[in-house]
This record gives structure tokens, sequence and C-alpha cells, in this order.
């Protein structure tokens, strides 16, 4: 069923748990997965797996939904779907890059925990590497949420400038349909005006006309009386 917004009220509940989903991933993917380790960190990559299934599943739906909606609402739903798709595209490469990345600094207790007694041996400089290599790796996870967010806040930036131009075209259509509404009553004033202008030419030619056959009626009966008593 059609909205009053031109789209489609179901289609815009599929939006709502896709949005919801893609949001559980991020947080997954940008907090959880890096500072777990273990099962723990397997547990919640497999959560975010099935959370990725049922956002193909939706976006699936959002593909058929997309064919019962009119025309006129159709190509704009079809552009968000497409930044939809690019944007779940992004968040799947984001959790197998997350995945394949270690732990962050919220485990470093747990990467040192589990070394060998014999890494105890290690002189200080390894373990400042390891510290600048840990803290190195927290600035890239800051770097990338931070684009992460740049991203998002790009496709919807985007996609408020598809609604102002789908908008600007509506109010355009309005004002040529307002236009040719406009020349079209002009011609039919025009065309009144001349049939008006023709009707006042004939009254003036029918009342000469009268006026001309009451003076010859005169005429002819002051004839009548004059030849009389002539």
């Amino acid at each position: 069923m059609a909205s009053s917004a031109g789209g489609s009220d179901l289609f815009a509940s599929y939006e709502q748990d896709f949005n919801t989903i893609c949001e559980a991933i991020r947080n997954k993917v940008d907090k959880q997965i890096p500072s777990q380790s273990g099962e723990q960190r397997k547990a919640t990559v497999r959560a975010a797996e099935r959370e990725i299934d049922e956002a193909d599943e939706i976006i699936a739906q959002m593909e058929m939904e997309i064919l019962n909606i009119p025309t006129a609402s159709r190509t704009r739903l079809q552009t968000k779907l497409r930044l939809f798709k690019s944007e779940f595209e992004k968040i799947k490469r984001d959790l197998r890059r997350a995945t394949t990345q270690a732990p962050t600094s919220n485990s470093r207790e747990e990467l040192f925990s589990g070394m060998d007694t014999s890494d105890a041996d290690l002189d200080a400089s390894t373990v400042d590497q390891r510290s600048r290599l840990l803290t190195g790796t927290d600035r890239l996870g800051e770097s990338s949420r931070k684009l992460q967010d740049s991203h998002r806040l790009a496709l919807e930036t985007e996609n408020v400038g598809i609604n102002i131009l789908g908008t600007l075209k509506g109010q355009r259509e309005t004002i040529l349909r307002s236009r040719d509404t406009l020349a079209e009553s002009d011609s039919n004033i025009d065309r009144a005006s001349k049939t008006l202008k023709g009707m006042a030419r004939r009254m003036a030619t029918n009342k000469m006309i009268t006026v001309a056959i009451i003076l010859v009626l005169i005429a002819l009966i002051v004839l009548i009386i004059w030849s009389k008593f002539a």
C-alpha cells in the first residue's frame, strides 16, 4: 500500500529493520570484536555473521517490495536501496577485517598474560615495541571508525539531496502545468473576445438596418398621405 510520502509503508519497515541490524553489526565490529579474544570473540563474530544473513534477507525483501511500488516512487527507492547495498558491502568488509585483526588495547592484559614464561625475559625495548604496536592499532581503529562515520554522513547527505531534487522536480512539473493552463486560458479569452466583438458588430448592423426600414416606412406613409391631398 502506497503511503502519503509516495513510497511504501512496508519498505519503510524493512528500512528500519535494516538500519537496526546494521547498527548492531557496527557495534560488534567497532567495539566488541576488537576488545575481545578467545571464545567470547568467536561468539560475537558468529552473532555478527547471523545478522549479516538477516540483513541480506531484508535487502532481498526490499527489492521485491520495490516491484510493487508505483513507478513515480520506484526510482527514488531504487536509489536508496543502492545506497543501502553499498553501505552493507562496506560493513561486511569491515567485519572480515575485524575478524582477522588482533585484539586492541582493551585486551592488552590478555595478550601479555598469555605469554609463555620464557617471554618474561624479554628486555624493556621489546615490551616497549609491543606497547607502541598496540597503540598504533588503537589509533588505526579510531581512524577507521571516523571514516565509517564520515561515510555514513555522506550517505545521509546524499539521500537528503536526492529527496530535495525529487521535490524540486515535482515543483517544476507543477509550474509547467500551471503555465500551460494559463496559456490555454489566454487562448480561450482571446476567442471569447473575438466572438463578443463579432456579436457587437452584428448587433450594430442589425440596428442600422432596423432604423433604415423605419425611415423607409415613414417616407412611404408621408408619400401616401401627400398623394391623397395633392
